[in-house]
């Protein structure tokens, strides 16, 4: 079935030509045409407004300026910003953390799974002494050779959800549930951390701006590409990430 924009029907050139840019993507030929879709839908606006450019790159460039102008937020938004994540904007903290990984696989019961990892828990709470012994026994990461540990991590070496109780665990403490991440089951220890310092607000009031600008630009992008493809005649596909003017 052909795909068809606006009167225009998609050709196989154009999504072999895109196609290499989504080679990473789960589903790289409906991710490709989405695209091309998407680019039409961007370009077709753009040739109503009289929006013109060297490429249909510079013209959707064009477009997206002209229809979400550049912003930058307020003092006082950035201020609240710096006040709500000081995470964020603080240089020099680590935590020495170690963990014993029960990987969740397709073929590993979860229920089975968890109860075994809740049962070492309990164990290593009644006497941390055993965390390195069992990490080495049981644990599905290869830190388990070295009894769990991680060495010392700083923001951004582990994925959010593991980061994020990590980051806030005192000295000397084991998790007392297990931690759960994309990669499975953790019971974390942390033996040592070093608080770091909070950089001025005035050293970082740039870079909050710009994100902050960024961010607001991008949900704008998003409801503009939103608002083009439900005015856009669309046939052939099911468009997925459409929402998304982020096209490449």
């Amino acid at each position: 079935m052909p795909v068809i924009v606006n009167k225009h029907e998609l050709t196989d050139e154009e999504v072999e030509r895109e196609i290499d840019h989504h080679r990473d993507a789960p589903n790289p030929l409906q991710r490709a045409t989405t695209a091309v879709v998407l680019r039409h839908v961007l370009l077709d606006e753009a040739a109503q407004l009289g929006i013109k450019g060297q490429d249909d790159e510079a013209v959707v460039a064009a477009l997206l300026d002209h229809a979400v102008p550049d912003t930058q937020p307020e003092r006082s938004e950035c201020e609240r910003h710096y006040a709500a994540h000081p995470q964020n904007f603080t240089v020099g903290e680590l935590v020495e953390a170690s963990h014993i990984l029960y990987q969740v696989t397709a073929n590993v019961s979860l229920d089975a799974l968890r109860q075994r990892a809740e049962k070492t828990l309990a164990e290593v709470l009644a006497n941390p002494g055993l965390f390195a012994e069992r990490a080495r026994t049981q644990s599905n990461c290869p830190s388990g050779e070295v009894g769990g540990s991680l060495g010392q991590l700083s923001r951004g070496d582990t994925v959010p959800e593991f980061e994020k109780i990590v980051f806030a665990m005192p000295a000397n403490s084991i998790f007392p549930r297990l931690l759960e991440s994309r990669f499975g089951l953790h019971i974390v220890h942390v033996a040592r951390r070093i608080e770091g310092q909070l950089l001025p607000f005035g050293k970082v009031e740039t870079q909050i701006a710009g994100a902050l600008s960024a961010a607001r630009r991008e949900a704008a992008w998003r409801q503009y590409m939103q608002l083009l493809v439900g005015r856009a005649h669309i046939e052939g596909i099911q468009l997925e990430g459409a929402d998304s003017p982020l096209v490449q």
